[in-house]
């Protein structure tokens, strides 16, 4: 089981890097959001609105949301998971790569901002 979940994290961790949904999320509109605090990171490995977002917001979040799970589900065949297993691992490493000042989700569904210390993330993260 721990084999797994390692070879999981280690995909995810490599999904992280080289989707197309990392690609798309170099856009201005997704950074200027993202440091505005209007959306953030979510345990489950998508983004979420941190409050209620404009439609060009939403259709921005929703378009890497749905390249982010066809990410996760091309990858999770091969990593020997399932897609929300894949997904959580990757949500794991993304909340962990937020920087101070940005917003990310609680395990518990609170939305709090990063500080200079380490995010407080699913005590199941690797």
């Amino acid at each position: 089981m721990f084999k797994r979940f390692a070879t999981v994290a280690m995909t995810a961790a490599a999904l992280v890097l080289v989707t197309p949904a990392a690609h798309a999320q170099r856009d201005p509109a997704y950074q200027q959001a993202r440091t505005q605090g209007l959306i953030g990171e979510k345990p489950d490995g998508y983004l979420g609105f941190v409050s209620s977002p404009s439609p060009a917001i939403r259709a921005l979040v929703d378009d890497i949301n749905i390249k982010r799970k066809a990410a996760y589900t091309s990858s999770a065949a091969s990593a020997g998971s399932t897609v929300e297993q894949f997904a959580f691992t990757t949500g794991c490493r993304l909340i962990l790569q937020t920087s101070p000042g940005e917003k990310y989700q609680t395990p518990g569904g609170q939305w709090v901002t990063r500080d200079s210390g380490p995010p407080t993330r699913d005590p199941r993260c690797p």
